[in-house]
């Protein structure tokens, strides 16, 4: 059986696996397990073996458990709340004004902790009842939380980042630079929409009925629940951008000062923090498990020759530079929509980024302007921006069903999916300005 057969057949077995609910990371573990027994005896357990214990080794993949133990902590706090009701202060008399202070909350704590399943639900049981309550429109609302909340995945420091960067050796703190203007650039976005929207049509945003009115020094006084959350994310990102730590000794950074903020506040005790902590193994033990099992399969695949096969058919299109990029989008845009995002980086990277390294320079985009010592980070926030898209793209979008598991009874899945539409339409104009405008990833780098 030729490399042409085994892709089939690991594609047919993927999809057939996964539609019968079997875990992506038990799924693609079985069959990587079960080429390279095939294929190489029990010789290929053992180099399958040496491929995982090589990634689980990296240092700043001790960022990750740490990041997630940060919003842990700050989702079972009351920091969040207090974080809105000042900012709700503030936008209290502008239209759409709710909405508009869940992006910016949203964008704060994707600053904070770099994960998206802790901030939907946080903001699903904050923001959502308030919005319902004032009459906002329904769609409005559950997109506002849900694209904004997936922000944790694009502004630094990302997750999505970190397992990027070391999957494919590239500069981790290079990917958390040129991920500011677009992860910004996107909260920007939907905070512009948000505001031409409701003043379009007022009815879509209510303003609600002040009983007091809110004065200069109210608002200031409102400013000590922003000060801290804003104060942890200049020492986390502050002291990596400054090139004191490194990632890993930020994300700890952020832990204890996480903790430290929680015990001021006398909200600290012993049940909150082993909750957390059980919360923590939880969801780093399934990134582990499809981590173990991603890894499994694109070393099978590796050892068979797969990625110099799919190099060639792709080469074969005879498309041009970008042509082929684009296909590589609309593969991310699928593989996204069924897939979680920790497969499709260590499935696909291997096979597509040193397709995308021999490509010039000078042809991508419109102007040419990236520098060749780029590309990989160029092509990281492309990847990024396309996980955006599909933790909102239906049937299998994860933010839909954060947002359900808190959401009241009447807002159907169906209807979750519904909103998002028009903000799916927004990451995609953000992906194109990416793609044409590549330089702009390289603002902050060297």
């Amino acid at each position: 059986m030729g490399v042409a057969e085994i892709s089939l057949l690991l594609l047919v077995g993927i999809i057939a696996l996964l539609a019968l609910g079997v875990p992506l990371g038990l799924a693609s573990g079985f069959l990587g397990a079960a080429i390279a027994y095939w294929k190489f005896g029990e010789r290929g357990f053992f180099i399958l073996g040496q491929r995982m214990y090589d990634i689980t080794i990296e240092h700043a993949l001790l960022a990750v458990p740490l990041f997630i133990f940060m919003a842990m902590l700050l989702e079972r706090s009351d920091i969040a709340k207090d974080m809105y009701s000042s900012l709700n202060i503030w936008l209290s008399k502008t239209r759409g004004g709710i909405a508009i202070v869940t992006s910016i909350m949203a964008i704060i704590m994707a600053a904070m902790s770099g994960i998206i399943g802790g901030e939907i639900v946080l903001l699903g049981l904050i923001a959502l009842p308030q919005m319902l309550r004032l009459g906002y429109d329904q769609n409005l609302a559950v997109g506002t939380i849900c694209a904004s909340g997936s922000l944790g995945t694009m502004i630094p420091p990302s997750i999505v980042l970190i397992i990027y960067g070391v999957v494919t050796e590239t500069s981790i703190h290079a990917l958390f630079k040129a991920a500011i203007v677009p992860g910004l650039m996107l909260g920007g976005i939907y905070i512009a929409y948000i505001m031409v929207r409701t003043r379009m049509n007022p009815e879509l945003a209510p303003l609600p009925e002040l009983e007091v009115e809110v004065t200069l020094m109210d608002k200031l006084i409102a400013l000590k629940g922003v000060l801290p959350p804003v104060l942890l994310v200049f020492a986390i990102l502050g002291s990596i951008y400054g090139g004191i730590t490194g990632i890993t000794e930020a994300a700890a950074i952020g832990c204890i000062g996480t903790l430290f903020i929680i015990k001021m506040r006398g909200e600290f005790s012993l049940g909150l923090l082993l909750e957390a902590l059980q919360r923590t193994m939880r969801s780093t033990g399934t990134i582990i498990w499809v981590t173990f099992g991603a890894t499994a399969l694109a070393g099978a695949y590796s050892l068979v020759g797969g990625p110099t096969f799919v190099a060639n058919s792709i080469v074969g299109f005879d498309l041009p530079p970008m042509g082929v990029i684009l296909m590589m989008m609309a593969v991310f845009l699928f593989l996204g929509a069924v897939m979680d995002w920790v497969g499709i980086v260590l499935l696909a990277m291997p096979v597509f980024l040193p397709i995308v390294a021999k490509f010039s320079t000078e042809d991508m985009g419109l102007l040419g302007g990236l520098e060749s010592k780029h590309m990989a980070v160029w092509f990281g926030i492309l990847f990024c921006v396309n996980m955006q898209v599909s933790f909102l793209s239906p049937p299998f979008g994860g933010a839909a069903f954060y947002l359900k598991s808190v959401a009241p009874p009447h807002i159907k899945l169906t209807d979750i999916f519904k909103g998002f539409l028009p903000f799916i339409v927004m990451q995609l104009i953000v992906l194109a300005i990416m793609l044409l405008f590549p330089e702009i990833t390289s603002v902050f780098l060297d």
